[in-house]
């Protein structure tokens, strides 16, 4: 064989085995999300978050951080809290004698509601109670809804 024999066959053996891989069909490999298991931790029900939220709000010792904290991380996600969650973190407010923070939940409730007009007026109607007994009122009342 010559050395041009050679280089000649070593491109032949190339070019077919990659016009044979061009020719193949590949088979798409992808797992729908649902299918997925990460992890093998329990999940938690409605009541379960819900309890883990009062708690954390209800702690006696919760300092303006904490209370902050929770707020945030509970507006991020993709719900608007229970009016029970809501109370205790109102609480926690009036124990830190917080106002501002109070008031910011509240408004943080109401973005949070988005285009459902009827969740907000429900959960100022079930958080009345409450508003009246701590004395907070609502964005509404103080008229900072005409901004």
């Amino acid at each position: 064989f010559s050395p041009v024999g050679k280089m000649f066959r070593a491109v032949v053996r190339l070019s077919t085995s990659g016009v044979r891989n061009l020719a193949r069909t590949r088979p798409c490999y992808s797992a729908p999300l649902s299918a997925r298991c990460y992890s093998h931790a329990k999940v938690e029900t409605d009541e379960e978050f819900d309890a883990r939220w009062v708690t954390y709000f209800s702690k006696p010792d919760i300092d303006a951080w904490e209370l902050k904290k929770g707020m945030n991380t509970l507006i991020g996600y993709d719900l608007v809290p229970e009016p029970k969650i809501l109370d205790s973190a109102l609480r926690a407010c009036r124990r830190l004698n917080d106002l501002a923070s109070a008031i910011r939940i509240l408004e943080a409730v109401k973005d949070k509601s988005g285009p459902h007009k009827d969740i907000y007026p429900y959960l100022i109607q079930e958080l009345q109670p409450t508003l009246t007994e701590l004395g907070i009122s609502t964005p509404e009342d103080l008229g900072m809804d005409i901004l």
